[in-house]
């Protein structure tokens, strides 16, 4: 009587053994399909990286310069030093960017990448106030005093600045850049030259051969004002170094 008991039970348990069987290798496909999947997926990320920072696939075929006036689009170029081909996402911006700024004429400099392989630089460049006659030529100088450029003649549209020497550190400069920035419209088509020695000396040309004797360029604005009430009467010097007790002779 045990004997084919035993029997159904172990073709009861062989039954039951196969579909478990076909689960277990139907969940064993799709653990390795994922595994797969996750594979290639890291495979084509290591390869899309590589691609990206260590071929030419996304590299510079293209330096756009803007902004510039005197400075010319190869003259940039060649100080920015951006080799053709090179993957576009290791360029150093802040290298770029110092080695432009680095050049007299420019203020000021943007570096940008644009997809997929153009670098763009936005220039300022430097803007004359007035322009300082020297041996060598006529110096130009910005609103902040720097001595960024020569040329063979005056820069047109501005004032001679009459310096024994332009530089932004030196007090005759400074005054005398002080003074250039602050004057109004009205006042600057008669400005001929800006002159001084030292910071509280500060003498304007006017045109007709007239003289403004400025003293400082503090209250500047001040000074200003004053003396383009003092312009309407006749005289050739006018003294508004000490604004509220200016004369004219």
């Amino acid at each position: 009587m045990s004997a084919p008991v035993r029997g159904r039970s172990t073709r009861v348990r062989t039954a039951n053994r196969r579909p478990k069987s076909a689960e277990y290798r139907a969940r064993r496909r799709i653990i390795l399909r994922r595994r797969l999947v996750a594979l290639l997926t890291v495979l084509s990320v290591v390869a899309l990286v590589y691609c990206v920072l260590f071929t030419p696939l996304l590299g510079v075929s293209q330096v756009d310069v803007r902004g510039n006036a005197a400075l010319t689009e190869d003259e940039v170029r060649a100080v920015a030093d951006i080799e053709p081909g090179s993957p576009l996402a290791r360029l150093d911006l802040q290298e770029i960017h110092d080695r432009v700024a680095g050049i007299p004429r420019v203020a000021a400099v943007e570096v940008e990448r644009q997809l997929p392989g153009t670098v763009r630089l936005l220039i300022t460049e430097r803007t004359p106030i007035g322009s300082v006659k020297l041996p060598d030529g006529f110096h130009l100088i910005d609103s902040t005093g720097k001595d960024y450029a020569v040329l063979p003649a005056a820069a047109p549209g501005v004032p001679e600045l009459v310096l024994a020497l332009p530089s932004s550190s030196d007090p005759a400069t400074r005054a005398v850049v002080g003074v250039v920035n602050e004057l109004p419209e009205k006042l600057r088509p008669e400005v001929v030259s800006v002159a001084a020695t030292t910071g509280a000396d500060v003498t304007l040309t006017l045109s007709g051969n007239r003289t403004a004797k400025w003293g400082s360029s503090e209250n500047t604005a001040r000074k200003a004002a004053v003396l383009l009430v003092l312009l309407t009467r006749e005289g050739t010097t006018y003294d508004v170094s000490s604004p509220d007790l200016a004369t004219v002779s």
